[in-house]
């Protein structure tokens, strides 16, 4: 069927109880006005509202793919990630075995002795100072003033690393006395808190 266009010019002469005879092409155009009415009505009184509703699915949906892909990566590598864990509990565990224990402590001093004597050292000083708590373990500080030369100072530093049991030195101090050298530095060695120390350290 031919549109005709001029048929539109008609529209203000038209009668409204008499719909069913209008032209085809008035009939066309006021259907067109009325869906295009429908689709701007329906989106303002039922889609728009919606809007904000479907923004927080779609950001919860893109939240929930990325837990997915994290928990996904995961469970791939499951097995490393089990087999990292019990190195790191191997390597706990080892450390943990260099720290001396409460009945080691005196005897340590007697090791360091042993090493600085060796390495050509003359002690002066070697005394425990007060310890330390820290949260999961104790820190014992070692006062040392030893006299020697700077390669027995070496020679202790490399034989006090090589020791059973960590100990760490820090605060080096040297001097010139007459014909020798003057060595002034604090050891550290560490020792885990035991059970009821942390219960007692957590209620203060």
């Amino acid at each position: 069927m031919k549109f005709d266009v001029n048929k539109l010019k008609e529209v203000n002469d038209l009668d409204f109880e008499q719909v069913a005879t209008w032209p085809f092409e008035v009939k066309s155009l006021v259907a067109a006005f009325v869906v295009i009415i429908g689709l701007v009505g329906g989106y303002y009184l039922l889609v728009k509202s919606k809007l904000p509703v479907l923004d927080a699915a779609q950001d919860k949906e893109l939240k929930l793919k990325q837990t997915y892909q994290g928990k996904y990566r995961i469970a791939v590598n499951l097995e490393a990630y089990e087999e990292q864990l019990a190195r790191l509990q191997s390597d706990f565990s080892s450390m943990l075995k260099s720290l001396p224990t409460s009945n080691e402590t005196p005897g340590l001093l007697d090791d360091i002795t042993l090493v600085g004597t060796s390495a050509g050292l003359t002690f002066r000083v070697l005394n425990w100072q007060r310890e330390i708590p820290k949260e999961f373990y104790s820190e014992l500080p070692i006062e040392m003033e030893v006299s020697g030369g700077y390669h027995n100072f070496g020679q202790f530093a490399s034989e006090i690393a090589g020791l059973p049991r960590i100990v760490t030195v820090h605060d080096f101090e040297v001097t010139q006395e007459a014909n020798t050298l003057k060595l002034k530095v604090q050891a550290k060695t560490y020792r885990t808190s035991t059970e009821q120390e942390t219960t007692a350290e957590q209620a203060q």
